[in-house]
């Protein structure tokens, strides 16, 4: 029996208020695999950070990275800070549910 290899990918999630960002990288984070925002997929402003519109970003990230042979990924969750909200936005669990169901 061969022995499997999974490759890794870490997939930074960036949620605000207005919209959130689905990245892939490498474990080292210097290569970009896939990248895919809210914006990208609807076509109104307001709905940029919607539920909706942040699963369609993941599940079309996912289905690149998965073309390109990732396997497993870690997923790390990143809310503006600064001066502004601390906590994520709408879109954080969204994507997580989204990214687990894409396999």
């Amino acid at each position: 029996m061969s022995k499997k290899t999974d490759k890794w990918a870490v997939v930074h999630v960036y949620s605000s208020y207005n919209n959130t960002i689905i990245h892939f990288t490498d474990i080292s984070g210097a290569e970009t695999i896939a990248r895919s925002s809210g914006g990208m997929h609807v076509k109104s402003d307001r709905l940029e950070s919607s539920a909706y519109a942040t699963m369609r970003a993941a599940s079309h990230a996912a289905t690149i990275a998965k073309d390109k042979g990732i396997t497993a990924i870690h997923i790390k969750v990143r809310a503006p800070g600064g001066s502004g909200a601390r906590t994520p936005g709408a879109g954080a669990q969204a994507a997580i549910r989204a990214l687990a169901r894409a396999g």
